[in-house]
Parts: C-alpha cells; structure tokens; sequence
C-alpha cells in the first residue's frame, strides 16, 4: 500500500521475487492495492480496506506516511496506526516503509525515526530503506539511484528498496538473495547493492519493533 514510489521499475515483483527464491516450495504472490495515496487517504479508502480485511495475507507493506519536508509542521500517523491494526486483525505482519530521501537532502533519519515512533506504538516492522541508500551512496557516489525528479527511484534505486524490504519480509539476510532476472539491474551491481543491503540490516534492525513476528 502506497503511492508513486512503490509503481515504477516494479518494486512489488522485485520483492515477491526475492522472498520466492528463499522460500522454495512455497506460493508468493504480491498485490498492489488500488492507487496512488497517503497511508491517512489509504485508511478511510474502501477499496483498500476492504482488500486488507479480506485476509490471505502474510504480510502487509505500508510505504506513504506523511511528513514535513521543511520540519515545520506535524501529520498525523493516525492512518498508519489504524492500518497496522487491521492488518494485525488479519493475522498479516505489518512492514512499515520508510522512503529514501531525496537528492541531495538529509533526512534519512527524520524519516525512519517518524516510522520508529509509529512502531513504538504498534508493533510493526520498519525497514531501513534509507540508510541502505546513503550507505551504498557514501560507497560509490556515482550510483545511480534516483531517478531524473531527485524523489523517484531509478531501477537500482527499487531494487536496493525491494532488497531491504524482502529481507524484512523473510528475516534473512539480504546477502541470500539471488540474482534476479529481467530487471534494468546488472547481476554484477544487484551483488553490490544486496552486499550494501546486508550491511544496512546489521545496524538498523528491520524487527527491532517486531521481534516476534514470523
């Protein structure tokens, strides 16, 4: 459940595909939830809701939360907040998304933190997207990872996320991952990113606020 940053260079296969190489014999299957929204807009939206409460899922992905880009103002995580309870309700582990920061912006770390805080106050797991993203910048600032707006991501911009998140997803290292096939990604630099990836979880625990889940 998100907005633009979950629809380009197919974020959500690159995930499901992932889990399903560590998960052999098992189904796994990804579904975006109908449209581009804030977590706030994606609580009071029917559709949505209706998807989430059908059940069936493992779990569920929450990228979108509010926040201020200037620091001056405060949104409410309400949305969130109710979202990771109804996902509890269907026996799903909530995976809050936390986005990279834009180009050339510190705010790595108001992101994640505002996403900690919600977890703080319902148990969900947060995966560090950004800090793999700065990371894997301060190693090789030639890395192309965001696309041309400085906000999107580029193809090795997703599928750095994609690897944070199914490493999340399948709490196993991102370093187990295999390459994935027929993405805008190399093999040679999808072993680099996931080496970043592997680094990243080892300071910024993805379950740190879900340590039960499975």
């Amino acid at each position: 459940m998100g907005n633009s940053h979950i629809s380009t260079h197919g974020l959500p296969e690159m995930v499901a595909g992932l889990v399903r190489g560590v998960r052999p014999g098992r189904t796994v299957r990804s579904v975006v939830a109908p449209g581009w929204m804030f977590l706030d807009e994606r609580a009071t939206d029917a559709p949505s809701v209706e998807l989430l409460r059908g059940g069936g899922w493992s779990h569920v992905v929450l990228q979108a939360q509010k926040y201020s880009s200037s620091g001056m103002f405060e949104y409410s995580t309400d949305g969130a907040l109710a979202l990771i309870r109804t996902a509890r309700a269907v026996n799903a582990v909530p995976v809050l998304f936390p986005e990279w920061p834009r180009r050339g912006v510190a705010e790595t770390s108001t992101i994640y933190d505002l996403h900690a805080s919600i977890a703080q106050r319902e148990p969900a797991c947060v995966a560090p997207v950004g800090q793999a993203w700065d990371l894997a910048l301060a190693r090789q600032p030639s890395l192309v990872l965001h696309a041309a707006d400085g906000n999107h991501s580029a193809p090795a911009g997703a599928f750095l996320a994609a690897v944070i998140i199914a490493a999340t997803i399948a709490n196993v290292s991102p370093d187990v991952f295999a390459p994935l096939d027929g993405i805008d990604v190399d093999p040679q630099l999808q072993a680099q990113l996931r080496a970043i990836a592997a680094e990243t979880v080892l300071v910024y625990r993805p379950r740190r606020h879900c340590p039960n889940d499975p």
